[in-house]
């Protein structure tokens, strides 16, 4: 029940009141608060008042917003490290983190300006190109963007729909093992596209990853571009 007329405006006590539910464990990690008109309802207010109040439980970090889905308590961040050797699999299973790979485009292109730079080969190159987004336990998490010189990986698109693994399809190859050679982080706003594909407001930051691997002679095998949802993922930098 709310108080009216008692000076506290009625979004801090609806905030005041969703804030101790979520402390009390009523609503726990991942569970999705009531909607915009149950709450309206329940309180006895308008939607934009309960917009405001979840608003600023947003920006306290108590709960997050997807778009067309609702609003849900926040769940712990995953921790992700990257080091000479980076796995998306092992780096969350080791978290006891359920990993999953959705495969959205496998195809071959040609290189631009930037993809030949990292992979040692000349612009114009046919390279294969994966794009994919990782996630979880069930969580979108990650949208990525992988290239490989196709001289060194005929036919990589067909075994990688077979493998679904770079590893297993690197393996296949005759690549038993890579590393990290350089890894840059930054962060900067998504395109409408990769907001979409992390399931997120386009106003919110991403962190992005771009990297080479080698193989153990030196050889560039692979350059990456991750992008990371900000909200859900912190980058541990390992040496």
């Amino acid at each position: 029940m709310l108080e009216r007329g008692n000076g506290v405006a009625l979004w801090r006590q609806i905030h005041a009141q969703l804030e101790a539910a979520i402390a009390s464990g009523r609503f726990g990690p991942g569970d999705r608060l009531p909607s915009e008109h149950s709450l309206s309802v329940e309180f006895r207010v308008n939607r934009h008042t309960i917009r405001r109040a979840l608003s600023v439980l947003e920006e306290d970090g108590l709960i997050r917003v997807e778009q067309g889905r609702g609003s849900f308590v926040r769940e712990q961040v995953v921790h992700y490290p990257v080091s000479r050797r980076t796995r998306f699999s092992e780096n969350l299973s080791r978290q006891r983190r359920t990993p999953g790979n959705i495969l959205l485009a496998a195809v071959d292109a040609e290189a631009d300006q930037r993809v030949a730079e990292a992979l040692d080969i000349g612009p114009g190159e046919v390279v294969t190109r994966i794009t994919s987004a990782g996630e979880a336990d069930g969580r979108r998490i990650s949208y990525s963007t992988a290239f490989f010189p196709k001289t060194l990986f005929p036919g990589m698109v067909r075994v990688y729909r077979e493998l679904k693994s770079v590893t297993r399809t690197l393996e296949h190859f005759g690549v038993s093992d890579y590393s990290r050679k350089q890894t840059r982080i930054i962060a900067r706003m998504p395109t409408g596209e990769e907001a979409r594909e992390l399931r997120q407001p386009r106003n919110r930051p991403v962190l992005v990853t771009e990297s080479v691997n080698v193989d153990e002679s030196g050889v560039p095998v692979e350059f990456g571009v991750c992008l990371f949802a900000s909200d859900w993922v912190q980058i541990l930098v390992e040496s």
